[in-house]
């Protein structure tokens, strides 16, 4: 994937940069300090994924993320922020913010995240699908106790693989069952999913 790092934190970029571009399927063809250069360097280039800060001098990470969604909506952007507060979230998410992490994931975890988001699907921080989460979910309920561990680890942000090696079962397994599991919960998607998660068990 090729990957664009936004941040004004010069050691915060430099260290992304070291680490990701460890991982073998991720390039990074670029970084900035602000959302201005951001935006410029998407309209030279086309990045799979930015890494987007939120709060920046000048233009910040979700004007910025409005007007890269703007010009290029397949654009994936996952924020990645010690902010986690509400009314943060729920403006990067109005934004068109694909994913939204917390800085304390270690790296190891974000290259696994950004993987998640490249294949299509949302990825939310637990604490902070916790701050947005809607009323409780009866349906809930309904789930088999193997439908609720599954919904566990799909709330935790967990890819199929690892959820399958975790439950002991295949990865076909698990898909099918979070098919169901969302049915059941009528969510369209695996945030959807999460956010009922955390509803219910908070």
């Amino acid at each position: 994937m090729k990957l664009l790092i936004v941040d004004d934190d010069q050691l915060i970029r430099k260290s992304l940069e070291i680490s990701l571009s460890r991982e073998a399927d991720i390039t990074i063809i670029g970084s900035a300090k602000d959302g201005t250069e951001a935006v410029e360097i998407c309209q030279t280039t086309t990045p799979d994924i930015i890494l987007m800060d939120i709060h920046m001098p000048g233009t910040d990470g979700i004007a910025a993320t409005r007007l890269i969604k703007k010009q290029n909506p397949t654009v994936k952007i996952m924020m990645l922020t010690t902010f986690d507060d509400r009314a943060n979230i729920q403006q990067a998410l109005a934004a068109g913010a694909d994913g939204y992490l917390i800085k304390t994931d270690k790296i190891s975890s974000i290259a696994g995240k950004l993987r998640i988001l490249l294949d299509g699907i949302g990825v939310l921080d637990a604490e902070a699908l916790k701050k947005i989460a809607p009323v409780a979910n009866p349906a809930l309920e309904t789930l088999t106790p193997r439908e609720q561990d599954i919904a566990r680890l799909v709330a935790q942000g967990l890819p199929n693989k690892d959820i399958a090696t975790q439950l002991y079962l295949s990865e076909g397994t698990v898909r099918n069952n979070i098919v169901v599991i969302m049915e059941k919960l009528n969510v369209s998607n695996r945030t959807q999913l999460g956010m009922a998660y955390y509803s219910h068990n908070t």
